[in-house]
């Protein structure tokens, strides 16, 4: 361009942006050969397509389509995502959205590691690793997340790999329709991702600026939804989630981070005209919060227990003498796995316990039961 006489100030114009600002003082330093004179002249031909691309902007974020390609390839992922799962006629949308938003996060934390000049490709010996087709092996979520200068809350990582477990189990196998079991975590994973790329990069990028980050889930009447909530998940994604939701604290488990869940509930109006269907947004720490609480795990968290908690739980109990084959008499002996009585649920060969089950042990303890004579 200098070369060509174009003039310094429009040059500039031409490489600063909102996310790159340069001062026009570098323009000058380059024509005078200051500052990177061995760097080689472009031909006519290199210049010609540079201008036929330019600017490859975002108009919206300043984000440029090769210098930004990380951070313009995490945030239209996430907008992929999010539009997938609201998409109408779709059967499969958890899985879709799972799938499409790890690669978003893989790409956001690329693009944070690279901003911190950390290197982000897998090596062996020093050596960078290559892909069969010879291209640089770079580290997938997984080590993203596992790396001492991951940037995200635990709880955010803890919805991360949850969704990673549940991954492995939809690219392998088949899982029916996974959508209203795992909604809490992927609206979470929706708004953790907006919170991170907001904070780590500045809050020019949110998504709210391109689309709502809320999931829409499928509103169903009465009878619907109990159909709904008796709908067994697959042996292999219930066992999965179970063994992740074991690994974690109570605390954990509440984190909002880590699933995100809100309540609708009918809402009576004093006045004809707003007699319709509200949303009210309560207060958290208050009566109402406390009571949302309650409803959202008595429906969607029921505890469940191994055997070897309840013969804990008889020990402490005053119990000492209670062990696991004193528990299987008790199971025979009061047809505990008969699904009728609902003490207790099948998941992949294994048998879990509810809390109705622990206190009928208790409650038999008490009456002073004993081991029967054989």
């Amino acid at each position: 361009m200098l070369v060509k006489k174009r003039v310094p100030q429009d040059i500039q114009a031409y490489f600063s942006r909102p996310t790159r600002s340069i001062n026009h003082a570098r323009i000058s330093e380059i024509r005078d050969e200051k500052k990177h004179k061995a760097v080689k002249l472009a031909t006519d031909d290199e210049l010609d397509a540079f201008l036929e691309a330019w600017p490859d902007v975002d108009p919206q974020t300043g984000l440029h389509l090769q210098s930004d390609e990380l951070l313009v390839k995490a945030r239209e992922a996430m907008i992929a995502a999010v539009h997938t799962f609201n998409s109408a006629g779709l059967f499969f949308r958890a899985e879709l959205f799972i799938v499409t938003s790890v690669i978003g996060w893989t790409y956001l934390l690329h693009a944070f590691y690279k901003l911190k000049g950390i290197d982000y490709r897998y090596r062996k010996n020093g050596a960078v690793q290559k892909t069969p087709s010879g291209a640089d092996k770079y580290w997938e979520l997984t080590q993203c997340l596992n790396h001492g200068q991951c940037p995200l809350d635990k709880g955010v990582v803890n919805n991360l790999k949850f969704l990673i477990e549940i991954r492995h189990e939809i690219e392998h196998r088949f899982t029916s329709r996974i959508d209203n079991a795992l909604s809490a975590k992927l609206q979470a994973c929706c708004i953790n991702f907006n919170d991170a790329i907001k904070a780590l990069f500045g809050k020019e990028f949110a998504l709210e600026k391109r689309l709502p980050i809320a999931l829409q889930m499928v509103t169903f009447d009465g009878a619907q939804r109990a159909s709904l909530m008796g709908a067994d998940l697959p042996d292999h994604i219930a066992t999965a989630i179970d063994a992740f939701h074991n690994g974690l604290s109570e605390e954990e488990q509440k984190d909002p981070k880590f699933r995100y869940r809100v309540a609708f509930v009918p809402k009576v109006a004093g006045k004809v005209q707003n007699a319709d269907l509200a949303i009210e947004f309560v207060k958290p720490g208050s009566p109402e919060a406390e009571a949302v609480e309650k409803v959202l795990l008595k429906e969607v968290e029921r505890p469940k227990f191994l055997p070897s908690n309840i013969v804990a739980a008889a020990k402490n109990a005053g119990c000492p003498g209670f062990s696991m084959h004193d528990h299987t008499l008790l199971v025979k002996q009061l047809d505990a796995r008969n699904p009728g009585k609902g003490f207790g649920t099948k998941i992949a060969n294994n048998w879990y316990w509810y809390e109705s089950w622990r206190d009928k042990v208790l409650e038999k303890l008490a009456e002073g039961w004993t081991r029967p004579a054989k």
